[in-house]
């Protein structure tokens, strides 16, 4: 069962799943999701986390050996704005999916968290492991570190076993540029529509902007099939890169790719975003699963080619 499986990461978590031979069930409201990124081969529940009715329903039906919960309120600007609609999803819902899988007898629970919020600022030089201590600086990522503990008590007082996935800055096909977050997805849209990117700054106006680790989301695909498997045997993963980018560098890169030559793409510096991090860069530990990850470069150019496909000019 897949929680958030209509979304830009849980679609391609079933996709993987319906792959490696799953039986899958896609749990979504569809609020932030689409219908068009359900597998075929999936069943869809529309339905809203915060309903433990039919969260419990879904899971009391389906029989899942695994949930991979997906599902959440991401954006931590909204988070900020709406702190109470970023609780009752991410906390309240969380907990009605653990309720359920306790009731009927669920195996694991793979957890979506956040690397990229949930350590704070990192600073220059240093990259953030799993035995860091967390300290979130928006309401999203401080719920998602309650979804954390949450975990280990219904591990520790109901058996439920549990696996979390400390995600950096996922990117890739299908990602929304609709919404707040997804800088890649944002700058892809404008360019093909020929319209200006703003850089937000780090600290200044004009400054290469905030500097994050990005994932591509096939590599969030196989630690979530690494997880569902128990074959992760630590609790917590960083899924990540180690390799640090500047927002400056992912327009420029978008520019070479979706920019025709002789046309000019414009490129506004802007202030500092009120909320972000300055800079979130993680480590996977040598003892990683993932093994190597797909290059910045490659994963770049062939979410640009996706978005490039889209608008009829691939």
């Amino acid at each position: 069962m897949v929680t958030g499986g209509a979304g830009f990461i849980g679609s391609h978590i079933a996709d993987g799943l319906l792959e490696a031979g799953h039986e899958v069930l896609v749990f979504d409201d569809l609020s932030t999701g689409h219908r068009e990124n359900v597998p075929r081969g999936a069943e869809l529940v529309e339905a809203d986390l915060r309903d433990a009715a039919a969260v419990d329903a879904a899971v009391a039906r389906f029989r899942p050996e695994v949930v991979t919960h997906q599902g959440a309120q991401t954006s931590v600007s909204v988070s900020a704005r709406d702190p109470h609609l970023d609780a009752t999803i991410n906390v309240l819902g969380t907990l009605n999916v653990l309720d359920a899988c306790v009731r009927h007898d669920v195996g694991r629970v793979v957890f979506a968290s956040t690397g990229g919020a949930i350590y704070g600022e990192v600073p220059d030089g240093q990259r953030a492991t799993v035995d860091w201590t967390p300290l979130p600086l928006s309401p999203y990522a401080t719920t998602k570190l309650a979804g954390e503990g949450y975990l280990r008590c219904y591990e520790r007082e109901h058996g439920l076993r549990s696996t979390v996935l400390r995600y950096a800055n996922v990117y890739g096909p299908r990602q929304d540029p609709h919404g707040e977050a997804g800088v890649v997805a944002i700058f892809s849209e404008r360019l093909l529509r020929g319209e200006p990117l703003q850089v937000n700054a780090r600290r200044e106006v004009g400054d290469p902007g905030c500097v994050r680790d990005y994932i591509f989301v096939s590599d969030v695909v196989r630690a979530n099939l690494l997880a569902c498997a128990g074959s992760i045997e630590a609790p917590v993963l960083n899924v990540c890169t180690g390799r640090e980018t500047a927002t400056q560098e992912i327009a420029e890169r978008l520019i070479v790719e979706l920019v025709p030559v002789g046309r000019e793409a414009v490129v506004r510096p802007g202030p500092r975003r009120a909320g972000d991090l300055e800079r979130s860069v993680l480590d996977a530990g040598p003892a990683s699963p993932l093994g190597d990850v797909v290059s910045f470069e490659a994963g770049l150019a062939q979410t640009a080619r996706w978005f490039a496909s889209r608008k009829g000019e691939a």
